[in-house]
């Protein structure tokens, strides 16, 4: 058997971790987040919003049911929220070897080494995200023997350039047509309106969308700081004056939010995971949720018109906002969760009443 090379991450506070490499062998950097998820490592890999961090998984056990085959010649991928792997580099405590699972064609160790993303395992991850939530989210870097790297902080940089569609793309053929600004749009955004005979345009980030026919628009999950986008609020204040039916998805909650007037501030070490508990603020209803951000709005900044719609039950961070006569109406969670829950699908069918 060989010996498999060691890697050392390194902390901005200063601690160092020793762990052994899958997947590529290079140094990188990064933010390091860490998600609880117990499974989905192919969806949450793919998920565009993971662009710039290194992403330690705390379930113990991963890569043991493989990788599916992204070879599907679909518009969408079945198994996964985008073509490729986004995440700078994967933490582990331990990597399967060996797999199984009907449709997998590969181990994630081959799936990482197709896309050169560093994996590094043998990682104490319990006592490393004990720091993160003692300390908070914060950079680091993976190096490789005497390969050195710089320290890098996603936040300054236009990570929704780098993930967004290059041109324009057309889904379905349904009545309502709604125009998707992609800012790292994860594929069940699409697969949930498909699903409910819907047509789907979607647009880079940047896209002028003045000259489009639509009767609704979705603003996307995506990676990064929301308040580095001027030109996406820019253009959701536009939407807001001509009171198009709009719906904003996590960084899309927060560029809806922005465009309306409200802050927003990032959280410690944010949320990711699928078991977010989450208030419905109107009527004391709460549902389990799948999330992935850095960032929060600041409800005391809304301007009159504006509502909290849901807020964490563990830290009452905002989790969504509506305006409260307008078609306006936004969330931080994922509706489209993959792979779940899916308690609250519901919010596509309350974005579609909206839509005439």
């Amino acid at each position: 058997m060989l010996t498999k090379k060691t890697a050392k991450l390194i902390l901005k506070d200063g601690n160092i971790f020793e762990g052994k490499l899958f997947g590529a062998h290079k140094s990188v950097a990064g933010e390091v987040v860490f998600n609880t998820g117990m499974v989905g490592y192919p969806e949450t890999l793919t998920d565009p919003s993971y662009k710039g961090q290194i992403l330690v998984l705390t379930y113990p056990l991963i890569g043991n049911y493989g990788v599916p085959s992204m070879n599907d010649n679909e518009d969408v991928p079945e198994f996964f929220e985008s073509e490729k792997i986004q995440i700078q580099a994967l933490i582990v405590s331990e990597e399967s070897v060996s797999y199984s699972h009907w449709n997998a064609v590969e181990s994630l160790d081959a799936w990482l080494k197709k896309f050169s993303v560093p994996g590094l395992y043998g990682i104490d991850t319990r006592r490393l995200t004990k720091i993160l939530r003692e300390h908070g989210t914060m950079l680091g870097k993976i190096e490789v023997g005497n390969e050195k790297v710089e320290y890098y902080n996603p936040d300054v940089d236009n990570l929704i350039s780098k993930v967004t569609v290059p041109h324009v793309e057309k889904y379905g053929k349904g009545k309502k047509r709604i125009l998707l600004i992609d800012c790292g749009c994860k594929k069940s955004i699409i697969s949930n309106f498909l699903e409910r005979n819907v047509t789907v345009l979607r647009v880079p980030y940047d896209y002028n969308i003045d000259n489009e026919d639509y009767d609704g628009v979705v603003i996307s999950n995506g990676p990064g700081n929301p308040a580095i986008y001027k030109q996406l609020v820019v253009s959701a204040k536009k939407l807001i004056q001509k009171q198009v039916p709009t719906l904003g998805i996590c960084m899309g909650h927060q560029i809806l939010s922005l465009a309306a007037g409200a802050k927003t501030y990032k959280l410690k070490y944010g949320h990711r995971s699928q078991n977010q508990p989450v208030k419905q603020v109107d009527s004391n209803k709460c549902y389990v949720t799948s999330q992935n951000h850095s960032f929060a709005v600041d409800t005391k900044t809304l301007p009159r018109g504006w509502q909290p719609w849901f807020e964490n039950l563990n830290d009452y961070s905002n989790e969504g906002v509506r305006h409260e006569k307008l078609p306006f109406r936004s969330v931080q969670f994922h509706p489209e969760a993959a792979p779940g829950p899916v308690d609250t699908s519901f919010i596509f069918d309350e974005f579609l009443k909206d839509v005439k």
